[in-house]
């Protein structure tokens, strides 16, 4: 077993567009069980579209404020502040946005881990090459299992 308790500091920094994500514990570390993450989003971060997949997730936000865009019809418009716990099933159609002018922090869980630390592990590759092009992430997404839906609709 790694040291206890996690030194956050020494820990790998994934990096998706301008969100960072710190892997606290991974597949490797918890046989499959969850990937658990510190992510750090800067106002305007987050996803740019709707999606779903199998795993999943919950959140607690630390600092600042984020938006989570939940459902389909209709699509729910949460914000949750330091405090806040959002879990979210998998499959639920969602997306989450940091819509404020300071950063937000929140301790993230996905379960099981595989394909969410998947994807992350590999749009993070790809994107140390510069920027990478829409349908390579796309690609990437559907190799792991996340259906992307389509942006936020503007009614919500």
């Amino acid at each position: 077993m790694d040291k206890l308790p996690v030194d956050i500091a020494t820990c790998e920094c994934l990096r998706l567009g301008t969100d960072e994500i710190v892997v606290l514990m991974g597949a490797e570390q918890s046989g499959g069980a969850l990937l658990a993450v510190q992510l750090r989003m800067p106002p305007g971060g987050g996803p740019p579209v709707m999606h779903r997949h199998a795993p999943s997730e919950i959140y607690s936000v630390i600092s600042g404020e984020l938006v989570f865009y939940v459902g389909d019809d209709p699509v729910e418009r949460v914000v949750a502040g330091p405090g806040d716990v959002v879990p979210l099933a998998g499959w639920t159609p969602h997306t989450i946005r940091n819509e404020s002018d300071v950063d937000a922090v929140a301790f993230g869980v996905h379960a099981p881990a595989g394909p969410m630390e998947a994807f992350t592990r590999e749009a993070h590759a790809l994107a140390a090459g510069g920027e990478p092009r829409m349908e390579d992430v796309l690609a990437i997404a559907v190799k792991h299992g996340i259906e992307m839906l389509g942006p936020v609709p503007t009614t919500v």
